[in-house]
């Protein structure tokens, strides 16, 4: 699967605070849609019937639709629309409705949702009478059994505007007070960025808990499947200013998982402050989120900006027990953007955190190349120490929180504000050398307390090359300090990792900032 094929259809598909038209909707008729046999439910049966499924050859259903729908172009797929009256218990109080997507075009594997009600389940019907269809090509008699490609969460704060979605693979999405889709998180990863070809695991089905009326947050669950991995996964969703998902996953394995992702996120981002080697566009930066925050097991707080990068980057953050882990959008100012379109500044920030201990691992950190912001070039998760095997039984609980307010960083400590890159040099004297400036703003915690004489000093390391020029100094429009240094590159290409904290003494004042630096080739050092 295209990782930036299945997202240009999430954005044409859902949220109509997005995009306006295309595939809005899609439901159960009336809230009372066909169902099938009602059969007792529950996650420890779900568990059960995961952990069967391992032990049996996986079975893809990609493709097992009318050919009808297979042969629909964009316009045509666009041109379906759900009938807004049909949503899921539209037809009740209640705090939530459900409505589904349509398959077709690019979503050809089957999804089956079903209603859970008092411990009991049934699939809902597919009924082409839930649908408009405004487009050229006619879909033909479509059966029951079709199936969906996923759903849409939507709440009584306002019906019109959807806070969450799944559709395609595992993903899924959701947001806060901001009602702006931005990146999204998977059920699995699996093989990302490896030698052998990426593996997109799915959730082949969904059980949706009709909510008691005035319930906060509703309950639902997930099959995973793929060929080598099977997965019960429980979500419990609850909407606000930030949108809260608690997630358990059973995961049981069909081989060996060497490199898995546990909890991904995958996001964008094209150029920024720090970087502008794609910064062709008329617009000053273009990302969904700008950096990977990190809470260590030990207690460390960690900040790493993305970068586009020239070839495909893989770092890893080796830890134990981790606190969270997350793709932020920091910077929150209109102006920085400038588009008017998409609204990168209220793009969602998502964290996660764990809700038992994950023991030992790491965090992983992907980027990949891209000339646009059409491509999903941003992925993070953690991966086990351990491989998981077949036969085994793992278990993680964590919780995803989507929104602009987070993490929230120890009161005392300041965090990054903005990182610069430039280049270094002293102004109006002739540059003997290459070197590349680095200019980090740091703010809140005490920084704003302290007296502009009281010796904060930047404590710098890299792993090759020298620094130069270093210096922190009070920022007042920030209420915080700037950290400037210039880097000086030996002969190799090969990257350069470096680090930077401000201190008083021993004292710490600042999360961490953590980088990596790709010299450019010798004949790319221009002086200027």
């Amino acid at each position: 699967m295209n990782r930036r094929l299945l997202l240009q259809l999430f954005v044409a598909g859902v949220g109509a605070q997005a995009l306006p038209g295309g595939l809005l909707y899609a439901a159960g008729k009336g809230g009372n849609a066909g169902r099938g046999e009602s059969t007792p439910f529950s996650y420890e049966w779900l568990k059960g019937h995961a952990r069967h499924l391992a032990g049996q050859t996986y079975r893809s259903q990609k493709g097992e639709l009318p050919e009808s729908l297979k042969g629909l172009s964009w316009d045509d797929y666009q041109a379906i629309r759900f009938r807004p009256e049909h949503a899921l218990w539209s037809d009740s109080p209640l705090p939530f409705q459900i409505q589904l997507f349509h398959l077709g075009l690019y979503f050809q594997t089957p999804v089956q949702i079903h209603e859970v009600v008092d411990g009991q389940a049934a699939e809902l019907a597919y009924d082409p009478d839930y649908f408009e269809y405004d487009g050229e090509q006619p879909l033909g008699d479509l059966p029951s059994d079709l199936g969906f490609a996923g759903f849409r969460l939507h709440h009584q704060s306002n019906f019109q505007y959807d806070l969450a979605a799944f559709l395609g693979a595992s993903y899924f999405r959701a947001v806060g007070k901001e009602k702006q889709y931005g990146m999204s998180a998977r059920g699995l990863a699996i093989d990302t960025a490896s030698p052998d070809e990426e593996e997109f695991p799915r959730f082949s089905a969904y059980w949706l808990e009709k909510p008691k009326p005035g319930a906060r947050s509703l309950r639902m669950w997930a099959l995973l499947e793929s060929p080598s991995v099977t997965g019960a996964y429980a979500f419990v969703l609850d909407p606000g200013a930030n949108f809260v998902m608690d997630v358990d996953i059973a995961l049981y394995p069909r081989k060996q998982l060497d490199r898995v992702g546990i909890a991904p996120l995958t996001s964008m981002y094209q150029v920024g402050e720090n970087d502008r080697r794609m910064g062709y566009d008329w617009r000053p930066e273009i990302h969904d989120s700008d950096g990977l925050s990190m809470h260590t097991g030990h207690g460390e707080w960690i900040w790493r900006p993305l970068v586009n990068p020239r070839e495909l980057r893989y770092n890893s953050f080796v830890d134990k027990s981790p606190k969270g882990f997350g793709l932020l959008q920091r910077d929150r100012d209109f102006d920085h953007y400038q588009d008017d379109g998409v609204f990168y500044e209220r793009r969602p920030s998502l964290w996660v955190e764990p809700r038992n201990d994950w023991g030992a691992g790491r965090i992983d950190l992907v980027e990949i190349p891209t000339v646009d912001e059409t491509f999903d070039n941003i992925v993070a998760f953690w991966n086990p120490e351990e491989a998981l095997k077949p036969g085994q039984e793992y278990l993680f609980g964590y919780r995803l929180n989507w929104g602009a307010e987070l993490p929230f960083v120890e009161a005392e400590l300041a965090t990054v504000s903005a990182t610069r890159t430039g280049l270094g040099g002293v102004v109006g004297q002739k540059r003997e050398y290459f070197s590349r400036r680095f200019a980090i703003d740091f703010a809140g915690g005490m920084l704003s307390m302290l007296a502009d004489d009281s010796g904060v000093k930047p404590e710098i390391t890299v792993s090759r090359g020298s620094v130069e020029i270093a210096s922190a100094r009070p920022l007042a429009s920030i209420q915080g300090y700037r950290v400037m240094f210039d880097l000086v590159p030996d002969d190799s290409l090969e990257p350069i990792n470096i680090s930077v904290v401000l201190k008083v003494g021993q004292e710490v004042l600042t999360e961490t900032w953590v980088y990596q630096y790709s010299p450019p080739p010798m004949d790319e050092r221009k002086l200027y």
